[in-house]
Protein backbone atom coordinates (compact mmCIF):
# COMPACT_ATOMS: atom_id res chain seq x y z
CA UNK A 1 0.00 0.00 0.00
CA UNK A 2 1.62 3.35 -1.12
CA UNK A 3 -0.89 6.51 0.13
CA UNK A 4 -0.01 10.13 -0.58
CA UNK A 5 -1.87 11.41 2.70
CA UNK A 6 -1.21 14.62 2.25
CA UNK A 7 -2.39 14.49 -1.18
CA UNK A 8 -5.67 12.90 -0.90
CA UNK A 9 -8.94 14.45 -2.44
CA UNK A 10 -12.06 14.02 -0.27
CA UNK A 11 -13.04 11.55 -2.64
CA UNK A 12 -13.74 7.22 -2.93
CA UNK A 13 -10.27 5.21 -2.21
CA UNK A 14 -11.32 1.70 -2.41
CA UNK A 15 -10.19 -0.10 1.05
CA UNK A 16 -10.26 -3.54 2.30
CA UNK A 17 -13.86 -4.73 3.75
CA UNK A 18 -17.12 -3.30 4.39
CA UNK A 19 -19.92 -4.47 6.35
CA UNK A 20 -23.74 -5.31 5.61
CA UNK A 21 -26.93 -6.48 7.45
CA UNK A 22 -30.53 -6.69 6.39
CA UNK A 23 -33.38 -6.39 7.78
CA UNK A 24 -36.46 -9.01 6.83
CA UNK A 25 -39.38 -10.53 8.51
CA UNK A 26 -39.18 -7.46 10.81
CA UNK A 27 -36.01 -8.02 12.24
CA UNK A 28 -32.18 -7.19 11.51
CA UNK A 29 -29.76 -10.03 10.96
CA UNK A 30 -26.20 -10.75 11.51
CA UNK A 31 -23.68 -8.39 10.29
CA UNK A 32 -21.85 -9.92 7.51
CA UNK A 33 -18.06 -8.43 6.49
CA UNK A 34 -17.38 -7.87 2.60
CA UNK A 35 -14.72 -7.51 0.17
CA UNK A 36 -16.70 -6.54 -2.48
CA UNK A 37 -17.58 -2.78 -3.67
CA UNK A 38 -20.96 -3.29 -5.39
CA UNK A 39 -24.25 -4.88 -4.27
CA UNK A 40 -27.15 -6.83 -5.73
CA UNK A 41 -30.27 -5.12 -5.68
CA UNK A 42 -34.22 -5.91 -6.31
CA UNK A 43 -35.28 -3.97 -9.81
CA UNK A 44 -38.06 -2.90 -8.04
CA UNK A 45 -36.38 -1.85 -4.59
CA UNK A 46 -37.95 1.29 -2.93
CA UNK A 47 -34.39 2.85 -2.51
CA UNK A 48 -34.35 3.30 -6.19
CA UNK A 49 -38.12 4.23 -7.28
CA UNK A 50 -39.02 6.26 -4.06
CA UNK A 51 -36.05 7.45 -2.22
CA UNK A 52 -36.04 5.66 0.56
CA UNK A 53 -32.37 6.10 1.46
CA UNK A 54 -30.53 7.89 4.21
CA UNK A 55 -26.82 8.26 4.87
CA UNK A 56 -24.24 9.67 7.70
CA UNK A 57 -20.80 10.69 7.88
CA UNK A 58 -18.20 10.31 10.37
CA UNK A 59 -14.83 10.73 10.79
CA UNK A 60 -12.20 8.28 12.45
CA UNK A 61 -8.64 10.38 13.66
CA UNK A 62 -4.95 9.26 14.03
CA UNK A 63 -4.19 11.08 17.24
CA UNK A 64 -0.61 12.85 17.98
CA UNK A 65 -0.48 9.45 20.45
CA UNK A 66 -0.87 7.22 18.02
CA UNK A 67 -4.31 5.92 19.03
CA UNK A 68 -7.36 6.56 16.76
CA UNK A 69 -10.68 8.95 17.38
CA UNK A 70 -14.18 8.39 16.76
CA UNK A 71 -15.56 11.87 17.23
CA UNK A 72 -19.33 12.12 18.61
CA UNK A 73 -20.27 8.89 17.06
CA UNK A 74 -24.21 8.39 19.20
CA UNK A 75 -25.27 11.68 17.86
CA UNK A 76 -25.03 9.94 14.14
CA UNK A 77 -26.99 6.72 15.09
CA UNK A 78 -29.94 9.41 16.70
CA UNK A 79 -29.72 11.60 13.36
CA UNK A 80 -29.93 7.82 11.09
CA UNK A 81 -32.82 7.13 13.61
CA UNK A 82 -34.35 10.36 12.58
CA UNK A 83 -33.80 9.96 9.17
CA UNK A 84 -35.13 6.37 9.23
CA UNK A 85 -38.81 8.23 10.65
CA UNK A 86 -39.02 10.57 8.56
CA UNK A 87 -39.36 8.68 5.44
CA UNK A 88 -40.81 5.06 7.42
CA UNK A 89 -37.55 2.87 7.12
CA UNK A 90 -36.44 0.63 9.75
CA UNK A 91 -34.45 2.15 12.35
CA UNK A 92 -30.58 1.09 12.93
CA UNK A 93 -30.30 0.10 16.56
CA UNK A 94 -27.42 1.65 18.46
CA UNK A 95 -25.87 -1.37 19.10
CA UNK A 96 -25.96 -2.27 15.39
CA UNK A 97 -24.66 0.64 14.39
CA UNK A 98 -21.65 0.87 16.88
CA UNK A 99 -20.83 -2.66 16.42
CA UNK A 100 -20.72 -1.91 12.31
CA UNK A 101 -18.90 1.11 12.41
CA UNK A 102 -16.35 -0.29 14.73
CA UNK A 103 -15.85 -3.72 12.85
CA UNK A 104 -14.91 -1.26 9.37
CA UNK A 105 -12.59 0.52 11.39
CA UNK A 106 -10.94 -2.28 12.92
CA UNK A 107 -10.77 -4.34 9.52
CA UNK A 108 -9.42 -1.41 7.68
CA UNK A 109 -6.97 0.04 10.40
CA UNK A 110 -4.29 0.62 7.76
CA UNK A 111 -5.82 3.60 5.94
CA UNK A 112 -6.48 5.48 8.94
CA UNK A 113 -3.78 8.73 8.00
CA UNK A 114 -0.98 8.98 10.01
CA UNK A 115 -1.42 12.24 12.64
CA UNK A 116 -0.25 15.11 10.92
CA UNK A 117 -0.64 14.54 7.41
CA UNK A 118 -4.52 16.00 7.71
CA UNK A 119 -6.19 13.42 6.28
CA UNK A 120 -8.65 11.14 7.90
CA UNK A 121 -10.65 7.71 7.62
CA UNK A 122 -14.09 8.63 6.75
CA UNK A 123 -17.09 5.41 7.58
CA UNK A 124 -20.31 5.98 5.58
CA UNK A 125 -23.13 4.26 6.65
CA UNK A 126 -26.10 3.63 4.47
CA UNK A 127 -29.61 2.43 5.14
CA UNK A 128 -32.01 2.30 2.30
CA UNK A 129 -35.05 0.45 1.47
CA UNK A 130 -34.24 -2.96 -0.42
CA UNK A 131 -37.62 -4.52 -0.61
CA UNK A 132 -39.62 -4.37 -3.67
CA UNK A 133 -42.94 -2.06 -4.06
CA UNK A 134 -44.60 -0.92 -7.16
CA UNK A 135 -46.82 1.16 -5.28
CA UNK A 136 -45.62 4.88 -3.14
CA UNK A 137 -45.62 2.88 0.52
CA UNK A 138 -42.43 1.51 2.50
CA UNK A 139 -40.70 -0.98 1.60
CA UNK A 140 -40.72 -4.59 3.83
CA UNK A 141 -36.92 -5.14 3.66
CA UNK A 142 -34.03 -2.77 4.16
CA UNK A 143 -30.24 -2.78 4.37
CA UNK A 144 -27.57 -1.36 6.45
CA UNK A 145 -24.15 -0.99 5.09
CA UNK A 146 -21.17 0.81 6.00
CA UNK A 147 -17.72 1.65 4.38
CA UNK A 148 -14.64 3.75 5.55
CA UNK A 149 -12.07 5.57 2.85
CA UNK A 150 -9.03 7.77 3.79
CA UNK A 151 -9.89 11.63 2.95
CA UNK A 152 -8.10 14.83 2.51
CA UNK A 153 -9.87 17.83 2.89
CA UNK A 154 -13.41 18.48 1.39
CA UNK A 155 -12.19 21.79 -0.08
CA UNK A 156 -8.90 21.09 -1.62
CA UNK A 157 -7.75 24.71 -0.61
CA UNK A 158 -7.90 23.35 3.24
CA UNK A 159 -8.72 25.71 6.04
CA UNK A 160 -8.80 29.18 4.03
CA UNK A 161 -11.43 31.25 2.61
CA UNK A 162 -13.67 30.12 -0.35
CA UNK A 163 -16.36 32.22 -2.41
CA UNK A 164 -19.75 31.16 -2.06
CA UNK A 165 -22.83 32.45 -3.86
CA UNK A 166 -26.26 33.51 -2.50
CA UNK A 167 -28.91 30.76 -4.60
CA UNK A 168 -32.32 32.41 -4.89
CA UNK A 169 -33.87 30.77 -7.64
CA UNK A 170 -33.61 26.63 -6.42
CA UNK A 171 -34.65 25.34 -3.26
CA UNK A 172 -32.72 22.80 -1.37
CA UNK A 173 -35.55 21.42 1.06
CA UNK A 174 -38.61 23.22 2.19
CA UNK A 175 -40.53 23.65 5.56
CA UNK A 176 -41.89 20.60 7.09
CA UNK A 177 -40.19 18.24 4.24
CA UNK A 178 -37.11 16.30 4.50
CA UNK A 179 -34.58 19.27 5.08
CA UNK A 180 -33.72 18.61 8.46
CA UNK A 181 -33.14 14.87 8.19
CA UNK A 182 -30.05 13.05 5.98
CA UNK A 183 -31.83 11.53 2.89
CA UNK A 184 -30.12 11.60 -0.48
CA UNK A 185 -33.15 13.47 -2.04
CA UNK A 186 -31.56 16.59 -0.31
CA UNK A 187 -28.43 16.88 -2.30
CA UNK A 188 -29.61 15.76 -5.39
CA UNK A 189 -31.59 19.63 -5.04
CA UNK A 190 -28.75 20.75 -4.29
CA UNK A 191 -26.40 19.57 -7.26
CA UNK A 192 -27.20 21.47 -10.28
CA UNK A 193 -27.25 25.36 -8.26
CA UNK A 194 -23.73 24.07 -6.96
CA UNK A 195 -22.48 22.90 -10.58
CA UNK A 196 -23.36 26.53 -11.72
CA UNK A 197 -22.26 28.19 -8.68
CA UNK A 198 -18.29 26.25 -9.39
CA UNK A 199 -18.74 26.73 -13.30
CA UNK A 200 -18.79 30.28 -12.00
CA UNK A 201 -15.94 30.32 -9.79
CA UNK A 202 -17.39 29.66 -6.50
CA UNK A 203 -17.05 27.32 -4.04
CA UNK A 204 -20.18 26.29 -2.16
CA UNK A 205 -23.66 28.14 -2.52
CA UNK A 206 -26.16 29.93 0.07
CA UNK A 207 -29.71 28.42 0.18
CA UNK A 208 -32.54 30.65 1.63
CA UNK A 209 -35.57 29.57 3.23
CA UNK A 210 -38.06 28.52 0.06
CA UNK A 211 -41.23 30.13 1.71
CA UNK A 212 -39.71 33.60 2.19
CA UNK A 213 -36.60 33.84 0.45
CA UNK A 214 -35.71 36.17 3.20
CA UNK A 215 -33.89 34.16 5.73
CA UNK A 216 -30.49 31.91 5.23
CA UNK A 217 -31.00 28.13 5.25
CA UNK A 218 -27.99 26.14 4.12
CA UNK A 219 -24.62 26.89 3.20
CA UNK A 220 -24.29 24.04 0.69
CA UNK A 221 -24.05 20.84 2.06
CA UNK A 222 -23.40 22.57 5.53
CA UNK A 223 -24.60 24.78 8.25
CA UNK A 224 -24.17 28.64 8.11
CA UNK A 225 -23.00 30.67 11.15
CA UNK A 226 -21.66 34.01 10.92
CA UNK A 227 -19.51 36.16 14.00
CA UNK A 228 -20.22 39.95 15.37
CA UNK A 229 -20.18 41.31 18.82
CA UNK A 230 -18.48 38.31 20.41
CA UNK A 231 -22.11 36.24 19.04
CA UNK A 232 -21.30 32.87 17.38
CA UNK A 233 -25.27 33.34 15.31
CA UNK A 234 -26.29 30.35 13.47
CA UNK A 235 -29.90 29.71 11.48
CA UNK A 236 -32.79 28.13 13.45
CA UNK A 237 -35.14 26.70 10.44
CA UNK A 238 -36.87 22.95 10.25
CA UNK A 239 -35.53 22.58 6.59
CA UNK A 240 -31.78 22.51 7.98
CA UNK A 241 -30.11 19.26 8.54
CA UNK A 242 -29.05 19.84 12.18
CA UNK A 243 -25.13 19.69 11.94
CA UNK A 244 -23.33 17.65 14.81
CA UNK A 245 -20.13 19.95 13.89
CA UNK A 246 -22.25 22.78 14.65
CA UNK A 247 -23.15 21.76 17.65
CA UNK A 248 -19.60 20.93 18.73
CA UNK A 249 -18.99 24.62 17.68
CA UNK A 250 -21.57 26.03 19.63
CA UNK A 251 -20.68 24.44 22.77
CA UNK A 252 -16.68 25.87 21.79
CA UNK A 253 -18.15 29.08 21.38
CA UNK A 254 -19.81 29.36 24.54
CA UNK A 255 -16.06 28.41 26.27
CA UNK A 256 -14.06 31.26 24.03
CA UNK A 257 -16.67 33.61 25.57
CA UNK A 258 -19.14 34.04 22.72
CA UNK A 259 -22.67 34.00 23.02
CA UNK A 260 -24.68 31.89 21.15
CA UNK A 261 -27.33 32.39 19.35
CA UNK A 262 -29.72 30.16 16.80
CA UNK A 263 -32.28 32.05 14.80
CA UNK A 264 -33.56 33.26 11.79
CA UNK A 265 -30.86 35.49 10.37
CA UNK A 266 -31.92 37.79 7.62
CA UNK A 267 -29.69 37.74 4.24
CA UNK A 268 -29.29 41.21 4.84
CA UNK A 269 -27.13 40.19 7.93
CA UNK A 270 -24.56 39.49 5.53
CA UNK A 271 -23.59 42.74 5.46
CA UNK A 272 -23.10 42.90 9.67
CA UNK A 273 -20.92 40.13 9.83
CA UNK A 274 -17.18 40.13 10.97
CA UNK A 275 -16.51 37.07 10.02
CA UNK A 276 -18.83 33.93 8.25
CA UNK A 277 -18.18 30.19 7.90
CA UNK A 278 -19.88 26.72 6.76
CA UNK A 279 -19.21 23.93 8.90
CA UNK A 280 -20.02 20.06 8.56
CA UNK A 281 -18.39 16.97 8.68
CA UNK A 282 -16.61 16.91 5.67
CA UNK A 283 -14.87 20.52 5.72
CA UNK A 284 -15.12 20.91 10.14
CA UNK A 285 -15.27 24.43 9.01
CA UNK A 286 -14.60 26.49 5.85
CA UNK A 287 -13.99 29.87 6.30
CA UNK A 288 -15.67 31.96 3.62
CA UNK A 289 -13.90 35.06 2.32
CA UNK A 290 -16.89 36.46 0.32
CA UNK A 291 -20.74 35.82 -0.66
CA UNK A 292 -21.81 37.02 -4.19
CA UNK A 293 -25.69 38.21 -4.12
CA UNK A 294 -26.81 37.64 -7.78
CA UNK A 295 -29.99 38.82 -8.00
CA UNK A 296 -28.70 42.11 -5.86
CA UNK A 297 -25.57 42.22 -7.47
CA UNK A 298 -23.92 42.64 -4.09
CA UNK A 299 -20.99 41.63 -2.82
CA UNK A 300 -19.82 40.60 1.05
CA UNK A 301 -16.01 40.52 1.74
CA UNK A 302 -15.02 38.69 4.83
CA UNK A 303 -10.83 38.52 3.40
CA UNK A 304 -8.72 36.08 2.44
CA UNK A 305 -7.59 35.31 5.87
CA UNK A 306 -9.30 33.05 8.60
CA UNK A 307 -11.09 35.64 11.29
CA UNK A 308 -9.65 35.24 14.72
CA UNK A 309 -12.67 33.39 16.22
CA UNK A 310 -13.07 31.08 13.63
CA UNK A 311 -9.51 30.21 13.26
CA UNK A 312 -10.03 29.18 17.18
CA UNK A 313 -13.11 27.42 17.26
CA UNK A 314 -11.12 25.27 14.43
CA UNK A 315 -7.90 25.06 16.09
CA UNK A 316 -10.11 23.91 19.31
CA UNK A 317 -12.37 21.09 17.78
CA UNK A 318 -9.32 19.33 15.64
CA UNK A 319 -7.56 19.40 18.80
CA UNK A 320 -10.41 17.57 20.92
CA UNK A 321 -11.02 15.27 17.66
CA UNK A 322 -7.11 14.63 17.55
CA UNK A 323 -6.55 14.08 21.26
CA UNK A 324 -4.31 17.28 21.62
CA UNK A 325 -6.63 18.96 23.58
CA UNK A 326 -8.42 18.45 26.56
CA UNK A 327 -11.82 16.46 25.95
CA UNK A 328 -13.90 17.98 28.37
CA UNK A 329 -17.34 16.33 26.99
CA UNK A 330 -16.41 13.35 26.50
CA UNK A 331 -16.82 13.50 22.61
CA UNK A 332 -14.14 11.45 21.54
CA UNK A 333 -14.45 7.27 22.15
CA UNK A 334 -10.28 6.56 21.98
CA UNK A 335 -9.99 3.08 19.92
CA UNK A 336 -6.91 1.64 20.99
CA UNK A 337 -4.66 -1.15 19.33
CA UNK A 338 -5.71 0.10 15.28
Amino acid sequence: MNIDWGALPFGYHKTDFNVRCYYKDGKWGSLEVSSSETIDMHIAATALHYGQQAFEGLKVYRGKDGNARLFRWQENVKRMTRSAEGIMMAKVPEELFKEAIFKVIELNSKYIPPYGTGATFYLRPLLFGSGPQVGVKPAEEYAFMVFGTPVGPYFKQGFRPVPIEVIRDYDRAAPQGTGSIKVGGNYAASMLPANRAHEDGFASVLFLDALEKKYIDEAGPANFYGIKDKRYITPCSDSILPSITNMSLEQIAEDIGLKVERRKVPVEELDTFEEVGACGTAAIISPISKVYDRVKNITYDYGNIPGPYTTKLYITLRGIQEGALEDRYNWTTVIEGV
